[in-house]
């Protein structure tokens, strides 16, 4: 029983510790290029050069965490079922 305890804390220990992180820094590196924003190149004496742009994040070096895009989904989709429409403002007509 304390074993299953132990698990289910750490569990959640984890999960809050990624959800603050998703929520404090929404944007991390890009996994591809590791945050430089393009492939490294070795020429031939083996010294390292900037190669093409980054297909994943288009040379802008950061990409928006999964958690964080979880989120923004369920947000949207919570907002999308959610929203009524609301009445036009009453605007009194003018007589002349």
């Amino acid at each position: 029983m304390t074993l299953i305890l132990l698990a289910s804390a750490c569990l959640l220990i984890v999960t809050f510790g990624y959800a603050s992180l998703c929520a404090s820094s929404p944007f991390g590196d890009c996994r591809k290029c590791k945050g430089f924003g393009y492939a490294l190149k070795k020429n031939r004496r083996g010294q390292l050069k900037p190669g093409k742009t980054c297909r994943r994040c288009r040379g802008e070096r950061k990409r928006i965490r999964t958690g964080r895009h979880l989120y923004n989904l369920w947000l949207r989709l919570y907002r999308d079922g959610t929203d009524t429409p609301r009445k036009p403002a009453f605007k009194p007509t003018q007589k002349g």
